[in-house]
């Protein structure tokens, strides 16, 4: 591997072109390509795509693994899918062309309880052939889980945790709004939450994480999706909710063991949410609380994030990597 890392930039929405962007203009990587499925994308100038002078003449392609022979990435960034049912055959791709990979499949994050056979596929794979998959991202990825370890490090004992946070949806990317029923009435937004067609993915992820790492016995995992309803009309740029139409989701995950609650993560994300924030609270010895006011910018801080795990991905020992095992992520000047 050489000093300045080659990129492929795979997936091309909001967060990929903003992972493209700033893998542009940062100094120590290289972007060699960008790849996206969508026929309206393809033979497209990065530069244009993504407003970087330094991408000038590079054209998306459709065609991943021909990409890949030809390219030769040392990482490839992936932004193209939540569940890992939809992104596997990428994935598979990747690593057979001998490159690393960090993803922001929300799936991918920690899969061993829900994925066990494809973890176990991605990870035989990988070490075959000698490289390292990530997932990461904000939430999952910081947020909800890595900032939380991070935080336990001062502790001689965790006994629970407790993480919330509010999100301002109107602050987000147009298919996350979509994604948590903004503009949809109450019925429709159950009934979708029944398909499994909204709700924040890995939410979960982030418990079974957090479970493993700080060693605390969850017997029972229980899941809610309830609906936000809006109290006057609101309108963003990619939807209008009316009054008593969906604002967006109060997500929470609860896993429980023999005392109680152990971890117990509550997200709310709706449009119009006021004074949004991200909270921390450890029970332990010595107690520890964080609160991060405003939030933690999710779209910018999740093509932040990905961009720089292309070194830690590429420093990680073959495999299935999780937040767990990996260096720290951190910005590299």
């Amino acid at each position: 591997m050489s000093a300045l890392l080659r990129i492929v930039q795979l997936g091309l929405g909001p967060i990929g072109r903003e992972s493209a962007r700033l893998v542009a203009r940062r100094a120590g990587l290289r972007l060699v390509g960008a790849v996206d499925n969508d026929p309206a994308l393809e033979g497209r100038d990065v530069a244009e795509l993504t407003g970087s002078p330094e991408a000038a003449g590079l054209k998306v392609e459709s065609d991943l693994e021909e990409a890949l022979s030809r390219l030769k990435p040392d990482v490839v960034l992936q932004t193209t899918g939540s569940r890992l049912s939809s992104v596997m055959d990428q994935i598979e791709s990747v690593i057979a062309a001998k490159a690393n990979l960090a993803s922001t499949s929300e799936e991918l994050f920690y899969p061993y309880r829900r994925h066990p056979k494809e973890a176990k596929r991605i990870n035989a794979m990988a070490l075959q052939h000698g490289v390292s998959v990530l997932g990461t991202g904000v939430n999952p990825g910081f947020a909800m889980d890595t900032l939380a370890l991070c935080l336990s490090g001062v502790c001689r004992e965790v006994r629970s945790v407790t993480i919330r946070r509010v999100v301002d949806a109107a602050t987000r990317r147009g298919p996350l709004q979509k994604k948590v029923g903004a503009g949809l009435e109450p019925d429709e937004f159950r009934r979708r939450v029944a398909r499994r067609e909204l709700g924040h993915v890995g939410l979960v992820e982030s418990l079974d994480l957090l479970a493993a790492a700080l060693g605390l016995p969850v017997e029972n995992v229980e899941e809610t999706i309830e609906p936000v309803i809006s109290e006057v009309a609101l309108q963003t740029e990619y939807v209008s909710v009316a009054a008593g139409q969906v604002a967006g989701i109060h997500h929470t995950a609860v896993g429980r063991g023999a005392g109680g609650n152990l971890v117990s993560l509550d997200l709310k994300m709706y449009v119009g949410a006021p004074a949004p924030f991200d909270e921390v609270v450890l029970v332990g010895d010595p107690p520890v609380s964080n609160r991060v006011e405003g939030g933690i910018a999710g779209d910018a801080a999740t093509a932040g994030i990905l961009v720089n795990a292309a070194w830690a991905v590429c420093e990680a020992e073959p495999g299935l990597r999780t937040a767990i095992d990996m260096p720290l992520i951190r910005w590299r000047g």
